[in-house]
């Protein structure tokens, strides 16, 4: 349907077009998403690694329910910020964006920020969290950029989030406190090694590659 598609490709490019910008302290680009982890305890103590064999673990295990991780992802300086918490609701959001303005980027003008249209990725979400003077400052600072529904492969940090899970989150986590541990260590380790994604998918390719999805002029 051209109303489905022309809303698709007006997020996409607008996503694409963000992400060429070229880097300004002043007005960074930040990725923005959300992942869920399940927390696993063992039921039986694990049989530690011997010479020629791998630690052995019992098939049995305990659920412990789950936890939630916010990630921030500047591309361009290679630099990423996790944070775990128990909820997802739209106050957890709001102080996400609270950080991000406050924290991470006090000196900036203006933060292009990339994220889901997910129903607590709102401004709105500001406002049941703080003073409506408070919430119309942090908004001030940000400009929010939406990929399009069915376009979350659109979001970097959606890659960041496959590279954690294979890398460090591919265990059996038994609680919280653990989660933590892991996912600093984890991101302590990326951002002294400035490790980033480069992203090659541009406007351009992206006319050629799904020129189907472009409503007929």
């Amino acid at each position: 349907m051209p109303e489905v598609s022309s809303e698709f490709v007006a997020r996409m490019e607008d996503v694409l077009d963000v992400y060429q910008q070229a880097h300004d302290p002043a007005c960074p680009v930040v990725t923005f998403d959300e992942h869920s982890a399940q927390l696993v305890s063992e039921t039986r103590q694990p049989i530690p690694a011997q010479p020629g064999q791998r630690e052995r673990v019992d098939y049995e295990y305990e659920r412990e329910g789950t936890a939630n991780l916010f990630e921030f992802f500047q591309p361009l300086a290679g630099w990423r910020q996790i944070k775990v918490t128990t909820r997802r609701t739209k106050l957890d959001f709001a102080h996400c964006m609270k950080e991000l303005v406050d924290v991470h980027f006090p000196n900036a003008i203006k933060i292009k920020i990339v994220l889901d249209n997910l129903n607590t990725h709102v401004v709105s979400s500001l406002y049941e969290a703080f003073s409506p003077v408070e919430a119309l400052r942090i908004a001030r600072k940000l400009e929010f950029h939406y990929t399009p529904k069915h376009g979350s492969w659109l979001n970097m940090t959606e890659i960041e989030f496959s590279i954690l899970s294979r890398q460090a989150l591919n265990r059996r986590i038994p609680d919280r406190d653990t989660l933590t541990r892991i996912v600093n260590a984890w991101q302590s380790q990326r951002n002294a090694a400035h490790a980033t994604i480069h992203w090659h998918f541009t406007p351009d390719l992206a006319r050629t590659k799904l020129a189907s999805l472009y409503p007929s002029i």
